[in-house]
This record gives structure tokens, C-alpha cells and sequence, in this order.
């Protein structure tokens, strides 16, 4: 482990680029199934991949938002290590398959991703619902806040862009919970960009509206998404908060389990995701964000965004993979 000009500790930067071979290889076993209509099998490629490429790196790795907790998810189980078991102490927050049901039928914005930081960064949450609002970066902290209402956000937001409120898209998952968000935001005179699944993407889509035309993201989805967006606005830039939906006794047993004594707190992105964090996401369909696997006569093609928080580096890689070496179930 190193460490910045500041003195805290630091992932090795090999990591940097040895991550985004595992959400590579997760990319291409679900690729190979997108569009076939069967959203459990395309997953369970992908987290097999995926957990294949994770034990080969040298680290002493812990899931500690996964595919689930360890009674429910046959592999990559919060709590479950990975890695050779050798080299730096690591969190790691992954969804070998975010949008399960966009692969299956073969629609825009299903990715494989994965977060990494130093252990004791990333905030260990239960597999529930979780209430997020997020924005891109530049604008004063505190700008929008999750208890104020969708119109006083929007209205927030055009001011501080600039732009009358009719010129605001928020992205909101498609689902009945959000009807009335959904009323309030058009009756602001906002626009609406409503997603089926995949909301680590609609999340990093608020970081560059002029290329996704997302401006703000609002809306309850997975915890784990929400902590995998947050790892990723810690490296891009933007501002997220989230609370996690803790309504029966059980969910907040489970939560106290994990440490989390506030059932009511308010997470920032900084909460979520503390520490020099990396995060690796590589297209399986084809996005506003990446590109999806391309299966040619010659070689196969994934399109990766891998960034790093302590040097603000996202790198795009474009890569070209030889059917003559792990393709068969993996790549190298």
C-alpha cells in the first residue's frame, strides 16, 4: 500500500487497470446471453466470471456489497472473500450484472461494474431499497438535499445552471413507488428520462448531461447501486445523498448486524464511499456511457470507463481480445 503527498494510505495503482479485467470478463459471459429473455442466467455468468478474474489478484479482498448476503447468493455473498489472499486489504462493491432485465432483452445501459477501496471505506448496507438524489459536479455543495421536495431541487438546479426549469431532465427508475415524484416533476415543468433497470448508470449519467442529457438523478433503487454510483461520483466529481429504506424490523436487525445504529441517517457520497476509491465499469449492451460487447470473426471488443479518486483519472479503454486466449470463458 502507498501513500499520496498527504501521507494517507493509497491503493497501488496497479490495481487501477487490473480491475477492469474483471468487469471485462463479467462483461463478456452476460454478453454472450443478452437478449435471450432469461435475466437469472445471464447473472449467474456474470458473477461466476467475474469471481473467477477477482481471485486472481493479489489482494486480500471482502465483498461487502454484493449479490446479496450470504443465506440468499450462491457466490459473491456480502461478506465473502476473494482474492489470492496476498497484498493490500480491500472493500469491494460489485454488481456483476447491473440491469439484469436490459441484457435479457437486449436493451441500452446494462454494464458490469465493481468499486475497490482501502478496508473500512466503503459502507457495508444491507441489500434493500435506498432512497438516492444526485447531481454532476461544479456546483456548490449542498446544492440539491433529499429531504426537499422534487420542485425545490429542480428549481435549485436550473438556478445554479443557469437555465429556465424546463430545461432540467431528471432520470427516475420506472417503477409504481414513483408515481407521485414523477407527477411532481412534470407538474415543475421538468423533463422526465425514465429507465427499466441500471440505475449505477443513471446515477453516472448526471456527470456529463450535455452528452447524456441526464441532469439529475431521483428516486429509490438497490442499496448496492447506490453505493457503486457513489464510489464512482467520488472519482468523477458530483454530489449524491442517500438514506437506506429500513420499514420493517427485520431490515433494521439486519442493518444494526452491519453497524448501522441510525435507521434514519442521511448518507453523503463521502459516507458511501471514503478513501482512495477505484471503480471499473465495461458495457455489456451498448449506452449512452459504453459501448457493449462486440463479438467480431477476429477478436472480441468491450468498451471499459476505469477511474481512480485520488487523481480525479477516468481512462476510457477500448479493448481488442484474442479468441485464442481465456475467451472461452474469460478473457486476459
Amino acid at each position: 500500500m502507498g501513500s499520496d503527498k498527504s501521507g494517507e494510505h493509497v491503493l497501488d495503482r496497479v490495481l487501477t487497470l487490473e480491475i477492469v479485467r474483471v468487469t471485462e470478463r463479467a462483461a463478456v459471459a452476460a454478453a454472450r446471453l443478452r437478449g435471450r429473455g432469461d435475466e437469472h442466467a445471464a447473472d449467474q455468468v456474470a458473477v461466476d466470471a467475474m469471481r473467477t478474474e477477482l481471485n486472481s489478484l493479489q489482494i486480500r479482498g471482502t465483498v461487502v456489497i454484493g449479490e446479496g448476503e450470504r443465506d440468499e447468493a450462491p457466490m459473491l455473498f456480502i461478506g465473502e472473500e476473494v482474492g489470492t489472499g496476498e497484498g493490500q486489504e480491500v472493500d469491494i462493491a460489485l454488481d456483476p450484472l447491473e440491469g439484469t432485465t436490459i441484457c435479457a432483452k437486449s436493451l441500452p445501459n446494462s454494464l458490469a461494474v465493481i468499486a475497490m477501496a482501502e478496508k473500512g471505506s466503503l459502507l457495508n448496507a444491507p441489500d434493500v431499497y435506498m432512497d438516492k438524489i444526485a447531481i454532476g459536479p461544479g456546483f456548490e455543495p449542498g446544492l440539491v438535499d433529499i429531504d426537499a421536495s422534487p420542485e425545490d431541487n429542480i428549481k435549485k438546479l436550473a438556478l445554479a445552471k443557469g437555465v429556465p426549469v424546463d430545461e432540467i431532465t431528471a432520470c427516475i427508475l420506472d417503477r409504481p413507488r414513483h408515481a407521485r415524484v414523477i407527477e411532481a416533476v412534470r407538474d415543475c415543468g421538468a423533463a422526465i428520462r425514465l429507465i427499466g433497470d441500471g440505475d449505477v448508470a443513471g446515477v453516472i449519467h448526471t456527470t456529463n448531461p450535455e452528452e447524456t442529457g441526464i441532469d439529475i438523478y431521483i428516486g429509490i433503487g438497490g442499496a448496492p447501486e447506490g453505493v457503486l454510483a457513489a464510489a464512482a461520483l467520488r472519482c468523477i466529481g458530483g454530489q449524491m445523498q442517500s438514506r437506506l429504506i429500513l420499514d420493517t424490523d427485520e431490515k433494521v436487525a439486519r442493518a444494526a448486524r452491519m453497524g448501522i445504529e441510525d435507521p434514519k441517517r442521511v448518507y453523503s457520497m463521502e459516507d458511501m464511499a471514503r478513501g482512495d476509491v477505484l471503480f471499473s465499469a465495461t458495457g455489456v449492451t451498448d449506452g449512452n456511457m459504453l459501448l457493449g460487447v462486440k463479438f467480431e470473426k477476429n477478436c472480441i471488443r468491450t468498451d471499459s470507463l476505469v477511474m481512480r479518486s485520488s487523481t480525479k483519472t477516468v481512462r476510457r479503454i477500448s479493448a481488442a481480445h484474442s479468441h485464442g486466449n481465456k475467451f472461452t470463458g474469460g478473457l486476459t
